[in-house]
């Protein structure tokens, strides 16, 4: 049995029946369900507003859905119509598909082939949504990013079928992976904690390929790129004309990512009236866009992501905490590069092949010394920074090895100032393991163990989610 449509459906037929029957029908597959008797009656601005689809009658008295067809094509290019019609032939098969329909079924019109059509046609918009979205991104029009394979923590070997998991073999690495491939099946929101460029976004296209939305679109957004005036309209689209400069409808991020998932990067720095909007969406997948005196649905799975400590925010004041609550019910914790040395030779192997053919070079490995160096060296960039320095080492290398000559001389240096002095990692180390002490000996009671660290016992929660040890 196919899954629930979701979406927001107008019904134009003349006779009652039909529009009650197919109604029904769309209100038991999930789908809100507006319906119009004329062509006259489709055409009012709180019919149109959020549609996702149109089905539509061919012959009814009056103007005929033909030549609502034309008219919704002109005034809204981007909205899908199904023509239904009784009367079918060949020629006017044709001319609705030139005219612009999305599909063309004769009555009485079965109604699994009807869903399946409509599956088809929604899925069709999403990606055209997608397209959009990419494209917009390439002229500069938004921030949008859409991240090349291995730019931030590089894609390798399978785990848990044929998604690539992102690399690692450190038992902190590990752990990551492990919390990922867990609560991907459900459509539990999730927070990505870690210093930038620690693999943020590859966890979560991670947690995407693996989750039951992995045929839905995947969408990344930097919520720190986006202008303030222009959040809404971003996040939520908007209507033609409704402000200076709006000269065709937009669809925004939550409706691009409409069965998938939505990522927001740096969540924490959404303005105080996003972090409103942002909750309202979340809380009935349901939001406005701008001009819009309907509103319009959304599915999609939230994943946020950021490099600073959002419990923080929220106890200054300057992030909402139902907001927190929200996006914060699973938290993933991700190492820093300077934490797991043991993968900064995978990683580099992984990055170098690629990198070279890029630029038209062959190079077959890393000498060891080169690798020492790459392994002893701290990455306050992480595994960004690594893929810049492998891609740097290959375009500066004349041989079929990346020699330690042509890494940057920070890098060369790493190896010969001895071992790293972490003290970072060192703190977090010895705060892990007061926490698990503390409650060992109180038995796994979280008020005993927060008066022996001397800490509130509210607190403990946040340091047990911090560690990965939310399940104590």
């Amino acid at each position: 049995m196919s899954r629930d449509l979701g979406a927001t459906v107008l019904i134009v037929d003349d006779e009652t029946y039909v529009r009650e029957s197919l109604a029904a029908l769309l209100a038991r597959r999930g789908c809100e369900v507006r319906t119009a008797g004329s062509a006259r009656e489709a055409l009012a601005d709180e019919m149109l507003d959020g549609l996702d689809v149109v089905v539509t009658d061919l012959k009814m008295p009056g103007e005929d859905g033909g030549e609502l067809l034309r008219r919704l094509v002109r005034i809204a290019p981007d909205l899908p119509v199904i023509v239904l019609t009784g009367h079918g032939t060949v020629r006017s098969a044709v001319d609705c598909l030139k005219a612009g329909a999305a599909e063309y079924l004769l009555k009485p019109v079965d109604p699994d082939e009807l869903v399946l059509v409509l599956e088809r046609t929604l899925g069709q918009a999403g990606l055209r949504r997608e397209v959009e979205l990419l494209r917009r991104g390439a002229d500069g029009a938004l921030p949008a990013r859409v991240a090349a394979p291995g730019s931030d923590a590089g894609g390798g070997r399978g785990r848990g079928g044929s998604a690539a998991a992102p690399l690692g073999e450190t038992e902190a690495w590990r752990r990551v992976l492990e919390m990922a491939e867990t609560v991907a099946p459900t459509d539990t929101a999730i927070l990505l904690l870690g210093e930038s460029g620690t693999g943020k976004e590859e966890v979560a296209k991670h947690i995407h390929r693996m989750s039951r939305r992995a045929d839905g679109p995947f969408v990344p957004v930097n919520c720190a790129a986006i202008p303030t005036d222009l959040f809404e309209s971003e996040f939520f689209g908007h209507k033609r004309g409704s402000f200076t400069g709006a000269l065709q409808d937009r669809v925004g991020r939550f409706k691009v990512a409409h069965r998938g998932t939505l990522l927001l990067d740096e969540v924490d720095a959404l303005p105080g009236p996003a972090q409103a909007k942002v909750l309202r969406v979340l809380q009935d997948g349901r939001f406005e866009r701008v001009g819009d005196s309907r509103p319009t649905t959304a599915d999609v799975r939230l994943i946020s992501a950021t490099n600073s400590d959002l419990h923080a925010a929220v106890e200054a004041g300057s992030f909402r905490a139902d907001l927190y609550y929200r996006i914060n019910v699973m938290t993933i914790h991700l190492p820093p590069l300077r934490e797991r040395p043991e993968d900064v030779p995978i990683l580099a192997e992984a990055f170098l092949r690629p990198v070279a053919a890029q630029v038209g070079k062959r190079i077959r490995g890393i000498e060891p010394d080169a690798l020492e160096a790459l392994r002893s060296y701290r990455w306050p960039g992480n595994v960004r920074e690594l893929r810049n320095v492998i891609e740097r080492g290959v375009v500066l290398e004349s041989s079929e090895r990346l020699r330690r000559r042509s890494l940057p001389e920070e890098v060369r240096r790493a190896d010969a100032t001895g071992p790293p002095l972490d003290l970072r990692g060192s703190l977090l180390a010895e705060e892990r393991r007061l926490l698990e002490t503390a409650l060992e000996r109180a038995g796994g009671v979280r008020r005993r163990a927060a008066e022996m660290l001397g800490i509130d016992e509210r607190n403990v929660s946040y340091f047990l989610k911090k560690h990965g040890l939310g399940n104590r």
